[in-house]
């Protein structure tokens, strides 16, 4: 346990750092988010994604080939 002025201190080191980390991660997700499921409009980092997002969500449908993805 720390007491006094080490008790402030640190709490105010730790406002900080928590303050920093604080936001919107909406921005950096969208420039992630490449491939568009047509079906559901799902979106999807790769083609891998799409083609797993295929066998899961629409196991009857044929997954689009490379070109037809984006």
């Amino acid at each position: 346990m720390t007491r006094g002025k080490q008790k402030i201190d640190a709490q105010r080191k730790s406002a900080e750092k928590n303050q920093k980390s604080k936001g919107s991660q909406l921005e950096a997700r969208a420039v992630g988010l490449k491939v568009v499921c047509p079906i559901c409009k799902a979106q999807l980092a790769n083609e891998k994604q799409l083609i797993d997002h295929y066998g899961s969500k629409h196991p009857r449908e044929k997954p689009p080939g490379p070109s037809n993805a984006e």
